[in-house]
């Protein structure tokens, strides 16, 4: 095991996220974990390498060009945050009612606040050249922090947070040119996966165990192939489904295809948190409520939510090793029943 998690920090290249080997260290190993499955399945080598070598998209990349992004997108930032919020507020209003929300919790202002804080952060570490590999690991904190704040009375704030993050990254992404986008689109995706899954406690909940943990280990061999098997469950899914069309468009449009991937992904590390934690109360208080406050708006069917888990089990049982698999398997059959028709009747 030990041999294993060294193995996957040498693979990083990353000598400023290596840790020594204590309990406390697995909170650094899932982060270069999840950083460099980014890396490798989103961004990779390859692709990085092309941005760089195209003539179109030298002056971007260049620190003068990326200082002239993060200028232009922090000037932008407050109306885009607004626009934001009115997109949110329209999606989500009648959910503070109809879930019995408390009205404040809910303060547009402060989340307002907070996304911009965050915002930018990831705007100074693109000024700088820093790769969407590391910001993974710099923001990390910062993320959890955020998420922390809007999750300790009411676990569903965090959907508008979520929103709020989500459509202020789409609204700034009009203001860049298509070379400019290809290079901050990664860095887009670093955090809105940071909003969206609970990574942060992941990581701290990765510190409660030893080196030889089979927990440890199953998540260890998931993070790596997350985003590999959240694609493969989304291609099954649009097959499954060729007409389907959700609030953003159809199943194969770029925008829900990214966001699919994302919510896959998502679901994975919500059950890594599970295993990480020895049980279900993630999925109970925070995702299950999320969804079915989200996924209605969103003109997700629980049909559809219902084959993405079924899928994601039978590839997460291709990929992983059975007895990596015996440690995702409670949970698996939790969420499926939690999800199952007979829940939604």
């Amino acid at each position: 095991m030990t041999h294993q998690l060294a193995s996957a920090v040498s693979a990083s290249h990353s000598p400023e996220i290596s840790a020594p080997q204590s309990s406390k260290s697995n909170v650094h190993s899932l982060a270069a974990l999840w950083a460099r499955k980014y890396y490798v399945s989103v961004t990779g080598m390859e692709e990085q390498a092309s941005i760089e070598k195209d003539e179109n998209l030298k002056e971007v990349t260049s620190k003068e060009g990326r200082e002239r992004t993060s200028d232009k997108l922090r000037q932008n930032l407050t109306l885009a945050s607004a626009q934001a919020w009115s997109l949110t507020e329209t999606l989500l209003s009648e959910e503070i009612r109809r879930h019995g929300i408390d009205p404040n919790l809910i303060n547009p202002l402060q989340i307002a606040a907070d996304t911009r804080h965050l915002f930018q952060k990831a705007l100074a570490a693109y000024s700088e050249h820093t790769t969407p590999r590391r910001l993974s690991v710099v923001v990390s904190k910062d993320f959890g922090q955020v998420r922390q704040k809007y999750t300790s009375v009411d676990r569903r704030a965090i959907g508008f947070v979520s929103m709020q993050f989500h459509y202020t990254g789409q609204m700034l992404l009009k203001w860049l040119s298509p070379a400019e986008q290809a290079l901050w689109i990664p860095y887009l995706k670093v955090m809105d996966d940071h909003m969206y899954m609970p990574l942060q406690a992941a990581y701290e909940a990765a510190a409660n165990h030893s080196f030889d943990s089979p927990a440890l280990s199953a998540v260890q061999h998931l993070l790596p192939v997350s985003s590999k098997i959240a694609v493969s469950v989304c291609q099954q899914i649009c097959r499954q489904h060729p007409k389907y069309a959700s609030y953003s468009g159809s199943l194969n449009s770029i925008t829900v295809k990214t966001a699919s991937i994302r919510d896959v992904e998502m679901f994975q590390v919500y059950l890594c948190l599970c295993v990480l934690e020895d049980d279900i109360h993630s999925v109970q208080r925070e995702l299950f409520p999320l969804c079915v406050m989200l996924y209605p708006r969103l003109r997700v069917s629980w049909r559809l939510v219902q084959d993405m888990i079924k899928t994601l089990g039978w590839d997460m049982h291709d990929r992983l090793s059975p007895d990596d698999m015996a440690a995702f398997i409670p949970y698996l059959r939790t969420l499926t029943e939690m999800f199952s028709s007979d829940v939604f009747k």
